[in-house]
């Protein structure tokens, strides 16, 4: 799931909002460890092209399944 993940934000990432939808919605299938992983790799990955919405959402408290 984890690499399906990256394979989606890779093929989103020149949509900012569809980036932010898939962003969350990938955190949410990831178990707590994979997240962790997903969360490094999305900000080494994008932080310089979406640092604004990678900060809002690793940075809020969603609810995701751990």
């Amino acid at each position: 799931m984890f690499e399906l993940c990256k394979t989606v934000l890779n093929g989103v990432h020149e949509d900012k909002n569809l980036f932010r939808k898939e962003l969350i919605k990938s955190l949410s299938w990831l178990n707590s460890e994979e997240q962790i992983k997903l969360q490094a790799w999305v900000r080494e990955k994008f932080g310089h092209e979406h640092a604004d919405v990678i900060d809002e959402i690793l940075d809020t408290k969603y609810q995701f399944a751990s």
